[in-house]
């Protein structure tokens, strides 16, 4: 069973998106995708070469909102997640300012794109950047 992020991080997400998975026609991947993927994190419109990845985590929700604890079933290729900005000093210097409802952007496996997703939520966004870690 999944442990969510806030009980193990003691804070709220930073954030929430819809995201739609790539097939693997489209580029994306060929293996099912569980609860507790790390994958990385681009904006649309970034040069990944340029502007590097960002350690922002999915934690996928069900049809209801709901953190998703089974994490030994396939989570569906469209849907919600909360997102976890892992380094403080990031949400800080560059997520603060860029994270906005309606900014669009993608998740990463390496340089492949693998889904794209849309800022849907503002959750603990700016009460998370005062956290020291």
């Amino acid at each position: 069973m999944w442990i969510p992020y806030e009980t193990i991080r003691k804070h709220p997400a930073d954030f929430r998106i819809t995201y739609t998975f790539f097939t693997e026609a489209e580029g994306g991947r060929k293996n099912p995708v569980f609860q507790g993927l790390r994958c990385d994190f681009s904006y649309a419109g970034d040069d990944v070469q340029k502007d590097g990845l960002f350690a922002i985590h999915p934690e996928f929700e069900d049809k209801n909102g709901e953190v998703i604890m089974d994490n030994t079933i396939p989570v569906s290729g469209k849907g919600t997640a909360r997102m976890w900005i892992l380094f403080p000093e990031m949400r800080r210097e560059v997520h603060l300012e860029r994270i906005k409802v309606g900014v669009r952007g993608f998740f990463m496996e390496g340089p492949r794109k693998i889904a794209s997703i849309e800022v849907i939520e503002l959750v603990g966004l700016r009460e998370n950047a005062h956290l020291i870690k």
